[in-house]
């Protein structure tokens, strides 16, 4: 059985405040996107019983095997159940460290692999809790469509967001950004952005866009990691502003970055970007 674990965009973000837990309350709306992994898992009876056989092809991932999100998830699974000896396969085409949730995802696909393939029954509830234990925002990758994602990400709301039709195109520099860096280096706001996340989204389905700024959104919802990145990196900036200049009615780097992503009407233009950057480009 193969299934594609899909990316995500961040149309803004915001942190509120830390938490004593250690972790971060954020505001965050997230968008699936048509960048996948493939993911694919076959019984094996040749294997014993609870035994994993995990390989990965594509981009490397680093790190040890036990740090790996897809592998973790088919672990913590296993865990709860007797299950039989399964050969698990990821081909890593999302970049990590890229602000696309590429590992979540991986993760909460996982999840729902193994549930379908060996008919666990495993709720959606049951499906939930599993998934905010291996990241914040693996939940939203067990769902489908924009969520405003709030907590530590894993409180979910669907958003009635409608990008048919426009297009997005995804600029990575090339660059792993370490998010504990990121979340330790933006002050909080230490408030919610309210009804400004509901006005964003409604400006964005009025259209056309050509009505209001390409700032208009983003002074509604930005993401307030980007200062730090952007002085930090500046070649995350310099990606950033291209966006913007080649008319995206709205750009913004997505998560913690290093991926900056910019919404169009009309296909994006050709731009040249420098070797070590990776560019993609989809149409809702």
């Amino acid at each position: 059985m193969i299934i594609f674990p899909h990316a995500k965009i961040n149309l803004g973000l915001n942190v509120v405040r830390k938490r004593e837990d250690g972790f971060h309350d954020i505001e965050t709306a997230m968008v699936p996107i048509p960048l996948q992994d493939i993911l694919e898992a076959v019984k094996d009876p040749s294997l014993g019983q609870g035994e994993i056989s995990y390989t990965r092809t594509g981009i490397s991932i680093a790190g040890t095997l036990e740090s790996d999100l897809c592998w973790r998830a088919a672990q913590k699974l296993y865990a709860t159940r007797i299950m039989p000896g399964i050969r698990l396969h990821l081909h890593k085409v999302v970049p990590l460290g890229a602000g696309l949730g590429g590992g979540s995802s991986d993760a909460a696909h996982t999840l729902l692999l193994l549930n379908n393939l060996l008919d666990l029954g495993i709720s959606t509830n049951e499906l939930h809790s599993l998934a905010a234990s291996l990241g914040s925002d693996c939940p939203f990758f067990l769902t489908n469509g924009p969520q405003l994602a709030e907590g530590r990400g894993e409180i979910l709301r669907s958003l009635d967001l409608d990008l048919k039709g426009h297009w997005v195109l995804i600029v990575n520099p090339g660059l792993h950004v370490p998010t504990p860096e990121v979340y330790r280096n933006t002050r909080p706001t230490g408030r919610s952005f309210g009804a400004n996340w509901d006005k964003a989204i409604g400006l964005m389905n009025k259209g056309p866009v050509s009505t209001f700024s390409n700032s208009a959104i983003r002074e509604l919802i930005p993401n307030v990691m980007e200062d730090h990145v952007f002085n930090t990196y500046p070649q995350v900036e310099q990606a950033f502003k291209k966006l913007i200049e080649a008319g995206a009615f709205h750009a913004a780097m997505s998560g913690s970055g290093s991926t900056v992503f910019g919404l169009f009407t009309t296909p994006p233009p050709i731009l040249e970007w420098p070797s070590d950057h990776r560019t993609w480009s989809f149409q809702f």
